[in-house]
């Protein structure tokens, strides 16, 4: 199953992320209307926003092939968690530096302890672990299980980090529907759209690639242990 879907998504991913992110660029620098309130720094909610749901999506995705793996132990559905949370972190990584450039531009800070910027640190923070965990544990066969731990519970997470605007008192924008600025015109939400298709589509180009890599690590190890394996049978055959 995995290797038709990745296999599918390499194949159609290129000329589409290509169309996607020249079209998108061209709608964000090009034809959208700059925002009263906020003035041209509200152009990087359009790689803010979409970041931010992309790395949302990678890391449920994650947290879900985490579950299934630990529940049934297929080595296939903890690639998929890898490979989600490896290519997610890339984009929770935008969306901290992305926000510290609006929030030195608008706040005056390149950081406050805001609900949604503490949450989501913890967050990125909870997957760095995890990618940490990944790198040290190689070679342990409890390492995927304790990480498959920390995926699932940093996309429990994931609800608390979207509902900090409403459950605490917050500076963090309101981008859709704001009435004192943020994305209203058909323009915006149309370059918005946009912006959310061509970085998916980059997502699964990545993850994609992420997951023949992984493939074809557990391949190299294999050949590894049979040569060293062969070599060990040899040398005592002729000692």
């Amino acid at each position: 199953m995995f290797r038709k879907a990745e296999n599918l998504i390499l194949k159609l991913s290129p000329p589409l992320v290509a169309v996607a992110v020249l079209v998108s660029s061209l709608a964000v620098f090009m034809w959208v209307p700059t925002d009263k309130a906020l003035g041209i720094s509200q152009r990087i909610f359009y790689y803010h926003v979409p970041a931010a749901s992309t790395c949302f999506a990678a890391f449920i995705g994650a947290g879900l092939a985490s579950a299934i793996f630990l529940k049934t132990r297929n080595e296939q559905w903890d690639h998929a968690a890898h490979a989600a949370a490896g290519v997610g972190m890339v984009y929770a990584t935008i969306v901290l530096i992305t926000g510290s450039i609006w929030a030195r531009t608008a706040w005056g800070t390149w950081w406050t302890w805001d609900a949604r910027l503490t949450t989501f640190l913890i967050l990125w923070l909870i997957y760095a672990v995890y990618l940490l965990l990944r790198a040290f544990s190689q070679g342990n066969e409890m390492g995927p299980r304790y990480a498959a731990v920390l995926a699932i519970a940093g996309a429990v997470n994931i609800p608390l980090v979207m509902m900090a605007t409403r459950l605490w008192r917050t500076i963090h924008p309101k981008v859709i529907n704001n009435p004192q600025g943020g994305i209203q015109d058909p323009r915006m939400i149309a370059t918005l759209v946009l912006s959310m298709v061509a970085l998916f589509t980059l997502f699964l180009w990545l993850w994609a690639l992420r997951m023949r890599m992984l493939r074809l690590g557990d391949r190299v190890e294999l050949l590894l242990a049979d040569h060293y394996q062969s070599s060990q049978t040899f040398s005592r055959s002729n000692g």
